[in-house]
């Protein structure tokens, strides 16, 4: 347990530690083994999610020769803007953004809601993806991580 936190610890910290073109164990020597790896249009993505108690997912994805074409860190506003409504699946979220941190359900709601967290601007904050029946992003939120940033009721 303790290894593979300090390899995810050390993929959210140095993202820019493996340059386009590095080898796929280059990549896991600086990493370690992925969380997950799936595949992706010409290759491979190696996923390395901090989740669900941190709040970086790193994506390093490799070509089909297994060499790096780039490496980024996905929870960010500026990545889940990406998401298309009425088009991305719950495959395609995972694929981009790894295992969310929860999936939850509300009775205001007839799907699944996919929770990330993520930090940005000194800010703890949660992105919600939320499902159709069929598994299709309808929907997308953002809220502040009050477990995190305690709010001052005065």
């Amino acid at each position: 347990m303790f290894i593979t936190s300090a390899c995810l610890l050390l993929a959210s910290c140095a993202v820019e530690r493996v340059a386009p073109g590095a080898s796929r164990s280059e990549v896991l020597g600086t990493y370690g083994q992925p969380a997950r790896e799936v595949p992706i249009p010409g290759g491979t993505r190696l996923q390395y999610s901090r989740l669900p108690a941190g709040q970086t997912a790193v994506m390093v994805d490799l070509d089909a020769q297994g060499r790096v074409v780039s490496t980024r860190q996905v929870l960010q506003s500026g990545e889940f803007a990406r998401i298309v409504l009425g088009s991305w699946s719950r495959a395609d979220v995972e694929r981009e953004f790894g295992p969310p941190y929860l999936v939850d359900r509300v009775a205001s709601w007839q799907g699944d809601i996919m929770n990330y967290t993520f930090r940005e601007g000194g800010i703890d904050l949660f992105f919600f993806v939320y499902l159709d029946t069929a598994n299709i992003a309808q929907r997308t939120g953002q809220a502040m991580d009050t477990r995190r940033n305690p709010v001052n009721d005065q």
